[in-house]
């Protein structure tokens, strides 16, 4: 009996054991699901939009209970900007905002989801584009090639075009020099602009010398901030080459796919909430850094809603060119000029 009792003794002991291990487990399984990822910006620190990058990583670990951690780090700060799509590729970092008509040169249906000149002149129909009209699965698909992941997109308003000179009218940009990017170089083209694509930060000198004319470079308060009220006497806004606004938060696609379900809803839901926040931000902000620009006396100027809808006809066919003839950009294009005309900004 004694050898017996010993036996269930034991084995009530190691059954006893196990049972905590279990009831451990949990615990330990959770701290072992808590996902870090590096993300760079667009941005530099203590800007605007890098602040809304903050409440972005933030909003993802209140989503998750802090079990998705992304450290943030500004433009540069990890690697120089023009290299942040290659490194995310190769899983240096997991994660980056970008604007994706930098790479459209590589991927062309990429100069349709960052903005379209003479487009969408509300953000929201340019996000409905996005979430409504299929736009989202057609970046997917962009990306896809490039073992990218597209998460979603920030949209807000237009952008200005500081000038030396009066642009009051289409004409008045033939035969100009002028600073842009993406599809926005092929569409200024078509309208007589000499482009020329310098880096941001070469833009208050370009000007400031008579190198260029005019020039896109970012929104009006970092332009302000910038003093380009100084080199530049006139402003044209909204600006026709950037109408609407789009940058995209962009994953290594391996990681991406490692994440929860409830992950990936984190990253979703935060991207929207930060794309309206932004633009709401963005367009009270808009209204103080015209009155300071009009205060060291820059003129305003807005094209006419007849200017507006004859660039916007004239770009179709700049759009037709950037799509270079790849199936997947003339499917975003062809896409989006249908929206425009259900919106019955095309004809």
């Amino acid at each position: 009996m004694k050898i017996v009792r010993r036996h269930l003794l034991k084995k009530m002991a190691t059954g006893t054991a196990a049972s905590i291990g279990a009831l451990a487990m949990p615990a330990v399984a959770r701290a072992q699901e808590i996902v870090k990822w590096k993300m760079q910006s667009l941005w530099d620190g203590g800007t605007t939009p890098q602040k809304f990058e903050e409440i972005f990583v933030k909003r993802v670990a209140e989503l998750t209970d802090n079990t998705f951690q992304i450290q943030l780090y500004s433009a540069g700060q990890l690697v120089p900007a023009n290299q942040a799509f290659d490194a995310v590729r190769g899983g240096a970092f997991q994660m980056m905002k970008t604007f994706d008509g930098y790479e459209a040169g590589k991927i062309p249906a990429l100069a349709f989801t960052s903005t379209v000149p003479f487009g969408f002149p509300e953000p929201d129909q340019y996000e409905a584009w996005f979430y409504e009209k299929g736009g989202l699965d057609m970046a997917r698909q962009a990306y896809q090639p490039a073992g990218l992941y597209y998460v979603a997109p920030t949209v807000y308003g237009p952008e200005p075009i500081h000038s030396r000179v009066p642009i009051k009218s289409l004409a008045d940009l033939k035969n100009k020099k002028g600073r842009f990017v993406g599809l926005a170089s092929t569409v200024m083209g078509a309208l007589g602009v000499s482009v020329t694509t310098l880096a941001t930060n070469e833009v208050y000198s370009a000007l400031d010398k008579g190198v260029i004319d005019f020039a896109d470079r970012g929104d009006l308060t970092a332009n302000l901030e910038a003093g380009l009220a100084e080199v530049a006497k006139y402003i044209v806004m909204p600006g026709p080459h950037q109408p609407t606004t789009a940058t995209s938060y962009v994953a290594n696609r391996g990681a991406y796919e490692k994440l929860s379900a409830s992950h990936k809803a984190a990253l979703a839901t935060a991207a929207r909430e930060v794309s309206g926040a932004l633009r709401q931000h963005i367009l009270v902000a808009d209204t103080v850094a015209l009155k300071a620009f009009q205060s060291k006396g820059v003129e305003v100027i807005a094209l006419s809603a007849d200017e507006l809808a004859q660039g916007r006809t004239q770009a179709v066919k700049a759009w037709e060119s950037a799509t270079r003839n790849n199936p997947l950009a003339k499917k975003m294009m062809d896409s989006q000029i249908a929206f425009m005309k259900d919106l019955g900004l095309l004809s």
